[in-house]
């Protein structure tokens, strides 16, 4: 019986959870309740304040050491790859607004657009322009396109410059753009996408604002930390980034003390690359406290580091 209750309680909340919320945009609390394991401060629309501090430090993380900190922790479905890139070369990192379109249907249309003029949406120009219209600065507008490139050119150079403007950041899509041209003569402006077209976007429709989408084999939140470089796009739960950026940190920090002494040959290099001896962790502190540059590892974390494992 015991169990029966809670089989029951788990679907009611499933139900509740994931149930079809009216309207085309999330409430905030609906969003709080996506993102419930972040405990900072949040947006006005729910979604997780993750520290500009913490986004500058990701920047210098690789895909790999993203993909293995949240492998293992059980997120093994984050990582999109095969993307065309706008300016190859940069990294982009921020925070995720979500929009999903499916293909159009005039009963869907008649719907959705009554949904949004309801909810206070723009009635001017596409309503491709809904997500746009609520990006903030250090956004990034993430859209499951279904993968359109023909007739699915989800912005033009007009919208890309409108959403750096609005957020300093670019777009991912699984969708395309149009204008590459142009878009490409933005400086700072940067996207990820599966194509791109001269046309105009055509029988599409977003139905969702900041809810969960699906791009490529990844599954998005909004409030997403979004990492993307030339090998990858990555989605890290906002609940994460500060260890993930802890250690992503702590291990360069190794590799590149693991480097200084293989250079001196002072050690055997068992010795370097295997389980530290004391005289070596202490050799590393002493580094680390003559460390250059700016650090986000405290003391704390350095010794907490450097304990036996288990």
């Amino acid at each position: 019986m015991k169990n029966l209750i809670l089989l029951i309680t788990a679907i009611l909340i499933s139900g509740s959870l994931f149930a079809q919320r009216p309207g085309v945009g999330a409430s905030p609390e609906y969003i709080q309740s996506l993102t419930s394991q972040w405990q900072g401060e949040r947006f006005a629309d729910g979604r997780p304040h993750v520290p500009d501090i913490m986004l500058q430090r990701l920047e210098k993380c690789t895909l790999e050491q993203i993909w293995g900190y949240l492998g293992a922790r059980g997120y093994r479905n984050q990582v999109a790859k095969d993307w065309l890139m706008l300016n190859p070369g940069e990294t982009m990192v921020g925070r995720v607004v979500t929009a999903r379109f499916v293909p159009a249907r005039p009963d869907l249309d008649s719907l959705v657009k009554a949904e949004g003029k309801a909810e206070g949406r723009s009635q001017s120009g596409g309503i491709n322009i809904w997500p746009i219209d609520i990006l903030t600065k250090g956004d990034v507008y993430v859209a499951d396109g279904f993968g359109k490139v023909k007739d699915g050119t989800l912005i033009g150079s007009s919208l890309g410059n409108a959403i750096y403007g609005k957020t300093g950041k670019g777009v991912v899509f699984d969708g395309s753009i149009r204008d590459m041209q142009e878009l490409k003569e933005t400086e700072g402006f940067n996207a990820w996408i599966k194509g791109h077209d001269p046309s105009y976007i055509k029988d599409m429709t977003p139905i969702s604002i900041n809810a969960p989408i699906r791009v490529g084999e990844a599954t998005v939140f909004p409030g997403d930390i979004v990492f993307a470089n030339d090998y990858g796009v990555v989605f890290i739960p906002a609940h994460l980034v500060a260890g993930l950026v802890v250690s992503s940190e702590l291990t360069a920090l190794r590799d590149e003390f693991e480097r200084f002494l293989l250079r001196q040959s002072k050690y055997p290099s068992g010795e370097i690359h295997g389980d530290w001896s004391d005289k070596i962790k202490d050799e590393f502190r002493a580094w680390v406290a003559e460390y250059p540059g700016e650090l986000t590892v405290s003391k704390e974390d350095i010794e907490k580091y450097l304990r036996p494992r288990r």
